[in-house]
């Protein structure tokens, strides 16, 4: 596979060999989008790392900052489990570690089986720094990448590839799990 050239993307640089090795009839503007949009949100995945790494969490620590953020008041760890698609046992070790960063807490509750966590006022700070760094990066490059018109393009695009995968498999997550 050869490197890509100025102004040539990584699929635009192995799509002929790619199509080469695929079977016969296997379309190649949509493997070449399948690719970008893979490849894209992997791309996203760096952005999330280097993000929470400057402000010292881990991507699934931000993660499950992210769900606790959004989900109100508390969460139950198995809430949290649930949305991030974790086990108990990875879900206690992340609460544990979280909790000795001083970025969560347990909360009272209601009928003791459970034992709820919300974010603390350094819990809070720490995932708006870490989220806004995010944003910021993913605002320069797509600033640097496509024009507001463009960008206002592909945005209906995208929402009606989203609709029909999603009319075919259902919701996707609404967040991003790197696990």
């Amino acid at each position: 596979m050869s490197e890509p050239g100025p102004g040539q993307d990584s699929v635009g640089a192995e799509l002929t060999t790619w199509i080469g090795q695929m079977p016969a009839g296997v379309d190649q503007d949509i493997e070449a989008a399948r690719q970008r949009i893979g490849r894209i949100s992997r791309q996203f995945g760096q952005v999330l790392a280097r993000a929470a790494a400057r402000h010292d969490l881990t991507v699934g620590d931000w993660e499950a900052l992210s769900v606790l953020h959004r989900s109100g008041p508390a969460c139950t760890p198995k809430q949290l489990a649930e949305t991030l698609g974790l086990t108990a046992g990875t879900i206690s070790i992340r609460i544990d570690r979280l909790i000795q960063a001083g970025l969560v807490e347990h909360v009272a509750a209601a009928d003791g089986r459970s034992r709820p966590v919300r974010l603390t006022r350094k819990g809070r700070h720490r995932w708006r720094a870490a989220t806004n760094a995010r944003a910021a990066y993913e605002e320069q490059i797509f600033a640097s990448a496509l024009t507001g018109e463009q960008l206002a393009q592909l945005n209906p695009l995208l929402a009606t590839l989203l609709a029909r995968f999603e009319q075919e498999f259902g919701p996707a997550s609404r967040h991003d799990v790197t696990r």
